[in-house]
């Protein structure tokens, strides 16, 4: 006799499985996040300091990951790297994410010719391929994270504009907010008070996504010379130092680009898992 299995609902499951996913993610980028505050303290010597003496030397016992061509150790630069990597995810999001939103709010809420200009403006933006324009805007700028961080904002808000506007145009028509502008509140208070709270939530998953494809950026920009400078520890510059000797010494690469897909690897995980909980909520 067959004996009867306990069937959990879709939603359970999806619940369930996302508040996992959140865990693992949250585990990820917490290991980052410690290796970064702390790296002073964990690092096991200084990320520049050269010695001729122990170059290219293979993971061992007092070099775990290795030395690079300058005799420099590989672990200590990876360690140090995840400070300006996740420094990269997080302000490389956050502008772009605070741009858009004002301006796909303002659009949503107005309409009219205001919203047609701001469509022009996407129309625009959107005309160039999204790396070029990024390379473009650093090149005239200089080199730098500065640049990069520019460049970003002046590129990346348009997808956090779209989003948000869609979005306001769906509420701005709701009940919540025909009673606040009965209520004599102003345009700014309904915008940002009452109908932006309510449509931001599904930016939050984005985020997480936009993170990945701004680190992958980030180290891009890097292995291309127009980021971080050497001698700063950054995985894309090391990964860029490491191609010449991939195949004698190819610790010098593997373990900043493992850093970088782990890194990916969580915010992915973060956004998955909010996307199953919002959808659960919803």
């Amino acid at each position: 006799m067959r004996l009867p299995t306990l069937s959990l609902p879709f939603s359970l499951r999806r619940l369930i499985g996302g508040r996992a996913t959140l865990s693992a993610g949250a585990a990820v980028l917490g290991l980052f996040v410690l290796l970064a505050v702390f790296a002073p303290m964990i690092a096991p010597s200084d990320p520049i300091f050269q010695d001729a003496a122990v170059r290219l030397q293979a993971p061992s016992l007092l070099h775990p990951f290795g030395t690079d061509n300058f005799g420099r150790d590989v672990l200590s630069r990876v360690i140090w790297g995840a400070r300006i990597d996740l420094q990269i995810a997080v302000i490389g999001v956050v502008f772009p994410f605070i741009i858009g939103t004002t301006l796909g709010t303002i659009a949503g809420f107005f309409g009219g010719i205001i919203d047609v200009l701001f469509m022009r403006v996407v129309d625009v933006v959107l005309a160039f391929p999204f790396l070029v324009l990024m390379l473009s805007i650093i090149a005239i700028l200089g080199p730098g994270l500065g640049s990069f961080y520019i460049a970003m904002a002046l590129v990346g808000w348009v997808s956090y504009a779209r989003l948000i506007r869609a979005q306001i145009l769906v509420i701005k028509n709701s009940d919540y907010a025909a009673a606040a502008a009965s209520l004599g509140f102003g345009r700014m208070r309904i915008m940002f008070r009452h109908l932006l709270p309510n449509a931001v939530a599904g930016s939050f998953v984005f985020v997480m996504s936009d993170a990945v494809l701004v680190l992958l950026n980030g180290a891009a920009i890097s292995y291309l010379g127009l980021g971080v400078q050497p001698p700063l520890a950054e995985w894309g510059i090391m990964v860029a130092e490491g191609q010449s000797f991939i195949t004698t010494a190819w610790w010098i690469t593997l373990f900043p680009g493992l850093s970088i897909v782990l890194l990916a690897f969580g915010f992915s995980l973060m956004g998955d898992a909010l996307a199953d909980l919002m959808s659960v909520n919803g």
